[in-house]
């Protein structure tokens, strides 16, 4: 199933994807982002996010020919704050532009309607779960994948903060379980770096890598990450 999922041009499921990660500081970064096979927009870290920035800054993008995910992270995940219509409103606006939405599973009932025209569109919807502080059991994690899928997911997106190599194991378990379903698998933190390059070896699509300030602990630059990709996956 994995395999025939696409976002814009680029198929999952061959080896990890990588994807360049960044907000309204990393713009010129993002579109000439070398080694990355897609770039996600994390509109929640613009400084003044109105809709028409994040739409103009999504079709700055496109003229770099990769392929662009939307996220609007909720700050209850690691986000910025932001009002609720306003969330939704900067969605709305970057659907178009964008070949892939990420949208909380916690907030996926609430933008039902933006799961439904993403899908009806033909964009790819990743459907997420972020742990700042630990990582859940085994029950929990696969729970949230079904969850997931039942609210329209492609894909679904587990990350975790890893406090020890039980922490990874467990994440790494959950990974193997969720087969043949979709997902996304990577944890948090300095434990956590390794799970970025190897995960996919157990079916993870997506790894993500850094232009600049990093989106999360224990992300790495884009240029190191291609070449472990590189290294574990030849093409």
């Amino acid at each position: 199933m994995s395999s025939r999922l696409k976002i814009g041009e680029v198929v999952l499921g061959e080896r990890p994807r990588l994807v360049a990660a960044g907000g309204d500081a990393e713009v010129e970064a993002l579109l000439h982002a070398d080694g990355a096979d897609l770039v996600e927009l994390r509109a929640d870290l613009f400084d003044d996010p109105q809709p028409a920035a994040i739409a103009a800054a999504l079709a700055r993008l496109r003229a770099g020919a990769r392929p662009l995910i939307l996220t609007v992270r909720h700050a209850r995940e690691g986000g910025r704050p932001m009002p609720d219509d306003r969330r939704y409103a900067v969605y709305a606006a970057g659907l178009a532009h964008a070949h892939a939405i990420d949208i909380e599973i916690a907030s996926a009932e609430a933008l039902a309607p933006l799961v439904q025209r993403a899908r009806d569109d033909g964009r790819l919807v990743i459907l997420s779960a972020h742990f700042q502080d630990d990582t859940p059991s085994l029950g929990t994690l696969l729970g949230l994948v079904a969850r997931a899928e039942t609210l329209g997911a492609h894909v679904t997106k587990l990350v975790t903060t890893a406090a020890s190599p039980a922490d990874l194991r467990r994440l790494l378990e959950a990974t193997l379980a969720a087969a043949p379903r979709p997902v996304a698998t990577f944890a948090m933190g300095p434990l956590g770096v390794v799970s970025r390059v190897l995960f996919g070896v157990a079916g993870s699509l997506l790894t993500y890598g850094s232009v600049g300030r990093p989106t999360a602990p224990g992300q790495l630059p884009v240029g190191e990450l291609r070449t472990w990709i590189d290294r574990f996956y030849p093409a």
